[in-house]
């Protein structure tokens, strides 16, 4: 997801939006622009890769100027260079674009036919042209600009300055988030709240078709029909210090470490530690989950696969039939909704486009939709029925960890809150699970012990080309989650299997050469998931087990490597085993030498299907 901010300041504004872009670095970018007024004319500096190249270039050439854009992008269309970079100008307007323009092409040669002519290979700059070419019409700033945007197909956040117009900064929203900053004698454009902290904590946000017009302090939003509205202005909680990494390498590791803490506080908002029992803080819930006919989940990602551990335990314990997909399959394949449907969407950010576009095709098909978030503002929790917070703060790694045990750390509570409410468990039952989730952050900080162990093995899997991760029941989602860790961060090719599928193909790839991963806690399933390990020994493969003490003792000499994980009741499971993953992944990409928060091609949030 690309970066935005705007300022209709009171003093130059070059320093405060690149500080305000470093802020959202943790989303992925390749290239990184500004554009201010100065004395009425756009002015401009852009620079590929980090914010320290454009640093520099403003070093070189400063850019004064009290009214400005600034974007970090995210390659779409055209690769990564200064001349696609944002911000794209005409001489008579310069525009920041989050998102795809899908009828680009057409609007394109419209204005080559014109006599426009492009400097880059993006979509983004259309929408430049197209708003100049109005103007050159004779059309004001605001009418040019609301006329183009109705033009316009596709996602889009827009932030826009133009030449002879000081003070003037108009934002535009569809599908893409875009918020708008009150502040003292100015205001602000961001891509969210965060962007914004160091401005201000009054923020609103815009929806769908708002086009907001922001003359110095005074803002004016109107609909998709261009009538005036008001959107409510929220003092958020975005905190105004940049983020650090509290003595870590990385973000990752902080993150990986904040786990117990942040485990903690997701349990706390849904349980009673003194019963304990759970406590749902939606009326609505209870009587939605005994009377589902049917559960929905979907999720992109790292987010599906805690959707996939949540359908073991949805089905497992409350015996509630679910069904899951990735969101941007569900919709596309035309699912049946039942009545009396329930669907549940889960994404950190809460602005993942595919998993908003699901969402609201299960709303127009009559099911009630629970949101499971980290971030209460987005538009995922503004639109679902039902929000589910999870509080993992911040989280600035691109490959996610904490964000993950935390959404189980919701998804478990709603688990047997649904099994409570359909009758398919007593207050004993109620109380032996949510005692064993409480237990969760106790286990994890007494694994993390193990760390420097962990250190040596990523560098032994470093040197593989290819890595398996075999897991059954909850633990197949866990082996498809740390292949995607390790893809994602150290760029080494991963699978994760179902273990009894291994028999059904995956065995051929099998050599001394390739690592396999075994997660198998001593469960009800640990006698066949050592059978599909013990196959693949006798094939030479090197198997490194992931289990608890009992597990370990059980698994036989020939094992190449083990990791041992506290012992503890099967259903929190997967949120101790997801770490022995995550650390794994992480010093494996340490000895690769990759960046480790940054990883290339990846954004944090993504916005555009």
């Amino acid at each position: 997801m690309c970066g935005i901010v705007g300022i209709a300041g009171t003093k130059d504004v070059a320093g405060a939006i690149v500080d305000a872009l470093k802020r959202l670095e943790y989303r992925g970018y390749d290239s990184a622009g500004i554009a201010t007024l100065v004395h009425g004319k756009i002015d401009r500096r852009r620079a590929l890769g980090k914010l320290a190249a454009l640093d520099a270039v403003l070093r070189d050439r400063p850019l004064p100027g009290h009214t400005g854009i600034g974007h970090t992008r995210w390659a779409t269309h055209g690769k990564p260079s200064e001349a696609n970079a944002h911000p794209h100008a005409t001489g008579k307007v310069a525009i920041v674009h989050n998102g795809i323009i899908e009828n680009f092409r057409e609007l394109k040669a419209e204005l080559i036919a014109k006599g426009h002519k492009f400097e880059s290979e993006t979509d983004s700059e259309v929408c430049a042209h197209l708003i100049s070419a109005y103007l050159d019409e004779g059309l004001p700033a605001e009418q040019a600009a609301k006329t183009a945007i109705k033009r316009l197909s596709g996602a889009y956040a827009l932030a826009m300055i133009f030449a002879g117009e000081e003070g003037l900064l108009i934002g535009a929203r569809m599908g893409s988030p875009l918020a708008v900053g009150y502040g003292e004698g100015e205001a602000y454009l961001g891509s969210d709240a965060f962007a914004l902290a160091p401005f201000t904590n009054r923020v609103s946000y815009l929806d769908d078709g708002d086009v907001v017009v922001i003359r110095g302090p005074e803002v004016k939003i109107t609909d998709i029909q261009d009538r005036p509205v008001i959107r409510e202005i929220k003092i958020t909680n975005a905190s105004a210090g940049l983020v650090d990494k509290a003595g870590h390498r990385h973000f990752m590791a902080k993150e990986i470490h904040e786990q117990p803490d942040v485990i903690g506080h997701t349990l706390a908002h849904y349980l009673n530690p003194d019963v304990p029992c759970v406590r749902l803080q939606e009326a609505r819930l209870a009587k939605a989950l005994a009377e589902a006919s049917r559960l929905t989940i979907s999720a992109c990602g790292t987010a599906y696969y805690a959707g996939l551990i949540g359908k073991y335990w949805f089905e497992q314990i409350a015996r509630l039939p679910v069904e899951i997909d990735v969101a941007s399959e569900l919709r596309y394949r035309n699912p049946v909704y039942p009545d009396n449907g329930v669907a549940l969407f889960i994404s950190q950010s809460g602005e993942t486009a595919d998993t908003l576009a699901a969402l609201r095709d299960a709303k127009a098909h009559g099911q009630t939709t629970i949101a499971v978030v980290n971030v209460l503002e987005s538009t995922i929790a503004r639109e679902a029925d039902i929000v589910l917070p999870t509080f993992a703060g911040p989280e600035i790694g691109v490959a996610s960890t904490k964000a993950f045990t935390c959404q189980l750390s919701a998804l478990a509570p709603l688990a047997i809150a649904a099994a409570r409410a359909r009758g398919h468990l007593d207050a004993d039952g109620e109380k032996k699970l949510c005692a064993a989730l409480l237990e969760a952050p106790r286990h994890i900080v007494e694994f993390l012990k193990q760390e420097p162990r962990i250190e040596r093995l990523g560098q032994d899997i470093a040197k593989a080309r290819d890595v398996l991760y075999l897991g059954r029941g909850v633990n197949y989602p866990l082996a498809l989650e740390g292949a995607l860790k390790l893809k994602e961060i150290s760029y080494i090719h991963a699978e994760g299997y179902a273990a009894g599928e291994m028999k059904h193909g995956p065995i051929a790839l099998i050599d001394e050469k390739v690592p396999v991963i075994v997660i198998a806690p001593h469960d009800g399933l640990y006698e066949k998931t050592v059978s599909n390990m013990q196959e693949v020994m006798a094939r030479g493969g090197k198997v490194l087990l992931i289990s608890d003490k009992a597990g370990i003792a059980a698994a036989g000499a020939q094992i190449w490597q083990m990791i041992e994980v506290p012992a503890a009741p099967a259903f929190i499971a997967p949120l101790l085993y997801a770490v022995p993953v995550q650390l794994l992944a992480y010093y494996t990409a340490i000895a690769k030498g990759t960046d480790v928060d940054q990883p290339r091609n990846l954004a944090k949030s993504v916005t555009v299907e």
